[in-house]
This record gives C-alpha cells, sequence and structure tokens, in this order.
C-alpha cells in the first residue's frame, strides 16, 4: 500500500483527487493538508512507518506555499528523501524552473479532466522515484494526455 500525502487548499480539487485516487489500480492510503503548514506539521510528526511513499504539493496555498514547503521538506533530514510532486494549476516558467531547482521530483498541471486525473496518479504511483530522484529536466514535467 503506498502512502500518499496531498497538499491542497481548495477543497473541490481535494475531492476531485479522493474520488480519482479511488479508480486508482494501486492500493493507497491518503492523509490531506488544506495548507503548507498543516502539511509541514503533518510530515514532521509522522512516527508510524511508512513515511509517505509520495506528497502531491499545490503551490498556491495559504500559512506556507507550496515553494516554502519543498524547500523545507529539502533541508529537513527526517524527511528530505521523501518523492515530491507538485500538482498545480500554475503552468509558468517561471514555476517549473523553481520547483526544479528547490529539488520537486516531477511537476503537473492538474488535468480538468477526471480520467486525465486518474491516469496522472496512476502514472505518479508506478514511477520508481526511490531510486532515481530527479530527472533530466527536459523530463521533469509530466505531460498526461
Amino acid at each position: 500500500m503506498k502512502n500518499i500525502f496531498l497538499a491542497e487548499d481548495d477543497a473541490d480539487d481535494r475531492n476531485f483527487f479522493e474520488d480519482a485516487l479511488q479508480q486508482v489500480t494501486i492500493p493507497t492510503h491518503l492523509t490531506l493538508a488544506n495548507n503548507g503548514l498543516e502539511l509541514m506539521n503533518n510530515l514532521k510528526t509522522v512516527t508510524e512507518p511508512p513515511p509517505p511513499h509520495i506528497v502531491f504539493l499545490d503551490l498556491n496555498m495559504p500559512l506556507k506555499d507550496g515553494f516554502q514547503c519543498l524547500e523545507e521538506i529539502r533541508n529537513t533530514p527526517k524527511i528530505k528523501g521523501i518523492p515530491v510532486v507538485i500538482f498545480s494549476t500554475t503552468a509558468s516558467e517561471d514555476a517549473v524552473n523553481k520547483t526544479y531547482e528547490l529539488g520537486a521530483n516531477y511537476y503537473i498541471c492538474k488535468p480538468r479532466s477526471f480520467d486525465l486525473l486518474v491516469k496522472a496518479i496512476q502514472t505518479v504511483l508506478s514511477l520508481e522515484m526511490w531510486q532515481e530522484p530527479q530527472p533530466r529536466k527536459e523530463k521533469f514535467v509530466l505531460s498526461i494526455t
């Protein structure tokens, strides 16, 4: 079973993600955070193994944005190895470049179609990010079609 964390401040997007996750063929357990501060508190207090297999991280959140969370994750020894996939509506080159430099594993622009969201989650969960932490820059943005 894959232990997944999702940091997303928009309730509709959280529900959409949860519904899509139920259609994925890989067994999962989902922990939700409504903002970046809640995510970081969840990550730092996880004492039950295994740690999250992956964090899906929105960029635009209150209290602590995705950039701040990513930087904190990569600078915290206990959690720095957890794969982080940016999951955002922001498609700007600046955001992509900044998250790559901060050490995110992949970047996905949120799909609006349910089927593409299921496909995106399934694709990410099938990647072996523990063995190959960050792809080359040209493979960093996952295009799900």
